[in-house]
């Protein structure tokens, strides 16, 4: 039974793990864990390149 249980949270996150991605990608976002994504300058050339540029 425990293990139902903790399958069933791993689907859980993994699950809303996937639809935060689908969200961001198709509102735009081209960085998806940065919250300057759309107004970023790095964002116009592709995705962040680790560059502190904001």
């Amino acid at each position: 039974m425990e293990n139902i249980i903790i399958i069933a949270v791993v689907a859980v996150i993994v699950f809303l793990a996937a639809f935060y991605v689908y969200k961001a990608k198709k509102s735009g976002q081209k960085c998806i864990g940065c919250p300057h994504s759309k107004t970023c300058p790095s964002a116009k050339k592709g995705c962040c390149s680790g560059k502190k540029e904001h």
